[in-house]
């Protein structure tokens, strides 16, 4: 069996900006980071034709056509055109819906599960992009990039979305210590609620579209902010990178109604008057994952674990999308 793993991620700061409706026009800018909880992607060749497909649901199909997981099947009838007699079966430490990149890293671990079948390898570019070109131009998914790219390099890393599509990436931290240190500032709470990113994304993407001023305006500042971001995590002025999370918040709460409700905004305040300095829901917005920056992260994770809510430890990690197993 060949099992493929792909990291999940959190985004630092600057996130928003790498989706196509915005950065074409103005270019993007963020930082984001690999984290240790993962989508594993496990390919087996079976004796029977057809193809068994294992996820929260069960599949099993002669026609790669009738797949209804749809990047299974759009992956399999581009990377696995003539192929047949395969299970695939997906597992996650953290389920999807939850904001730290769940769909991006599911499609890079199955392109790359899919390719090593066939002798293929690619670069982590050449597969973030492969896996952005499923998500994006084939299922029309209104996304950024973000995902596909940090899932597939790893790392804690700045990326750069040039207006023509071109994304090329720095390392923030090599050193070890630097990660802990980072992480050792930092608390991850989980809202206890699920969401669809594309149904909040695809309000900034047809805005963004039509030149809407505020829209444009409020990705300004948020890119503004990444390259700010950036400067304050490699100098390690965490309590000042914190109270920038608490701008950047702001500004995301600004682009959509649906980005926030009563329950994040009274665990935000929870967190905010416990100790943190800032902080800023993970991904699209609904739901998923609140990062917190804190002087003194033991105490407040204390704090939320004494209330009842779900405190998420977590590493950073240099490896990005890999084969594990074969």
């Amino acid at each position: 069996m060949i099992i493929s793993r792909s990291p999940l991620r959190i985004s630092l700061g600057g996130g928003g900006t790498d989706l196509e409706s915005y950065y074409s026009k103005r270019g993007g800018f963020l930082v984001s980071a690999a984290i240790d909880k993962f989508i594993y992607i496990g390919i087996h060749r079976i004796f029977p034709d057809g193809f068994i497909i294992k996820y929260s649901k069960f599949e099993n199909t002669k026609d790669v056509d009738s797949i209804k997981h749809p990047i299974i099947r759009e992956v399999l009838k581009k990377y696995y055109p003539d192929g047949s007699n395969i299970e695939i079966t997906s597992f996650a430490d953290i389920p999807a819906g939850t904001g730290l990149g769940s769909s991006g890293s599911f499609t890079t671990a199955l392109i790359n599960g899919i390719s090593y079948m066939s002798c293929t390898r690619f670069t982590p570019d050449q597969l973030a992009e492969k896996a952005c070109e499923i998500e994006i131009d084939i299922l029309k998914e209104p996304i950024g990039k973000q995902d596909q790219y940090i899932s597939s390099w790893g790392g804690i890393r700045e990326f750069t979305f040039k207006k023509d599509g071109k994304v090329t990436n720095k390392v923030l931290y090599e050193d070890e210590d630097d990660y802990i240190d980072l992480k050792n500032n930092l608390v991850l709470v989980y809202t206890g609620k699920t969401r669809r990113a594309s149904s909040i994304l695809l309000e900034q993407k047809e805005k963004s579209e039509i030149n809407h001023d505020a829209m444009i305006k409020n990705l300004d500042k948020v890119k503004a902010m990444g390259k700010e971001f950036s400067l304050l995590l490699r100098k390690k002025d965490f309590g000042n990178y914190g109270k920038l999370l608490h701008e950047h918040w702001l500004l995301k709460k600004e682009r959509s109604e649906a980005m926030s409700n009563s329950k994040i905004d009274d665990l935000y305040e929870f967190g905010l008057s416990n100790g943190s300095n800032g902080g800023k829901i993970i991904g699209a917005g609904g739901g998923g994952f609140i990062l917190f920056q804190c002087d003194h992260s033991n105490t407040l994770r204390r704090r939320f674990l004494e209330q009842g809510i779900r405190v998420i430890d977590f590493n950073f990690v240099n490896s990005g999308t890999e084969i594990i197993n074969v």
